[in-house]
């Protein structure tokens, strides 16, 4: 594997979550995606991602990327970087780890200062929106669409396949813009619908592709064994 490196930003309070208890939880991404992590800091803390081919030298910390091409580095190791920002934007270990279990899966960062600017109170307010009374908001939001959602500081992240991310990414902006949940929860129901259309028509599709190879199959062997009778 080609040499990687990168560095991520954690609040000094995931630290201790990303870490685990006894060092279970670092040691079994170092172990799952043959990575180093160097922790180093003392506000929001730089966490290095390194390669095991280049973790030889932990004062390296400060190489924030790499020049290797991306197509060349084990794809294990990006997964780490995503494992570590998903830490440190909020998510519990055993949410985040769906990053690594499955290479389809993803991880998208909303910052919500970019949609209500530095106000602590639009903050705020846009917070309580996407988590709704009681997280009821947020926990629609994840039934519709299957993707996981954090709201951590003024960043919302979103963890899943990328259908599930752009679908739950657009719930969460259409709340931050001031729709009714209503609505939100409406425009998921019918695309979750649509959703399910579409795998049924490929599924159908798929039956008729069957049944047609199955017919031709008979009808040759049919064939076949007429010509053996004249025979």
């Amino acid at each position: 594997m080609m040499e990687f490196r990168q560095v991520v930003k954690v609040p000094r309070d995931r630290i201790g979550v990303l870490i685990g208890k006894d060092g279970m939880v670092k040691e079994m991404v170092e172990k799952r995606c043959n990575v180093k992590l160097y922790i180093d800091g003392d506000d929001d803390v730089s966490v290095a991602i390194v390669s095991k081919d280049d973790a030889t030298s932990p004062t390296s910390t400060s190489v924030s990327t790499s020049t290797t091409p991306a197509e060349a580095i084990d794809i294990k190791v990006f997964k780490a970087v995503e494992f570590v920002t998903a830490i440190a934007r909020g998510f519990s270990p055993d949410r985040a780890v769906r990053l690594l279990n499955d290479e389809e899966c993803m991880i998208n960062v909303i910052n919500l200062k970019d949609h209500v600017g530095r106000s602590h109170n639009a903050l705020q307010r846009i917070k309580g929106r996407i988590i709704g009374s009681n997280g009821k908001a947020r926990r629609l939001i994840e039934e519709l669409t299957g993707a996981y959602i954090s709201v951590y500081g003024h960043y919302v992240a979103i963890i899943g396949k990328a259908e599930e991310v752009r679908l739950a990414g657009e719930a969460v902006t259409m709340l931050i813009n001031g729709s009714m949940h209503s609505t939100v929860y409406n425009m998921l129901q019918k695309a979750r619908r649509r959703a399910k259309m579409e795998r049924l028509k490929l599924w159908e599709e798929g039956e008729e592709g069957v049944g047609y190879l199955d017919a031709t199959s008979k009808s040759d062997v049919g064939s076949s064994s007429g010509g053996d009778d004249e025979g």
